[in-house]
């Protein structure tokens, strides 16, 4: 789906929403919307408040961190703990099935797209369970963190 049309359809469900739950289409929410969905990486909140207040839009700290609350509940955005104190997040809509490698020495997150993987997930069966969705996590060492581990080993 073409980027344009892609925000034209996550500001539409986020209008349907708002709506739904009578709460205010403010200029701010859908800004917010539209930062998110021009980055292709995850972020935390204080870094997209960063981003906001650099690209010279004036909004709070506070209407950040509420609109990204509003946008998980919506769906528009996923939340990840990817095992540290801070949350992260990335955008949910039209997006590939992907997975997270998360480094447990740097914290680094790289998603890996497995076709074979997420088709035996899509075709597992549970027994009185009706899969709606899944997220796996992989933790381990990076590439990077890996090799000054085997360097330290060999030099100590």
């Amino acid at each position: 789906m073409e980027e344009n049309n892609i925000l034209e359809s996550v500001s539409a469900q986020l209008s349907a929403y708002l709506t739904s739950k009578k709460l205010r289409k403010t200029p701010e929410r859908f800004a917010i919307l539209e930062q998110i969905y021009n980055m292709n990486r995850h972020f935390d909140v204080d870094t997209l408040y960063e981003i906001m207040q650099a690209s010279g839009y004036r909004v709070s700290r506070a209407t950040v961190y509420n609109t990204v609350d509003l946008l998980v509940e919506c769906n528009l955005i996923v939340k990840h703990q990817f095992g540290t104190n801070m949350a992260h997040y990335e955008k949910a809509f039209n997006t590939d099935n992907h997975f997270h490698l998360i480094c447990t020495n740097c914290n680094n997150v790289i998603e890996v797209k497995d076709e074979d993987l997420n088709n035996q997930l899509k075709s597992r069966k549970f027994k009185n369970f009706e899969v709606t969705g899944y997220n796996l996590y992989i933790y381990g060492l990076c590439n990077k963190c890996s090799a000054k581990d085997r360097n330290n080993t060999i030099h100590n």
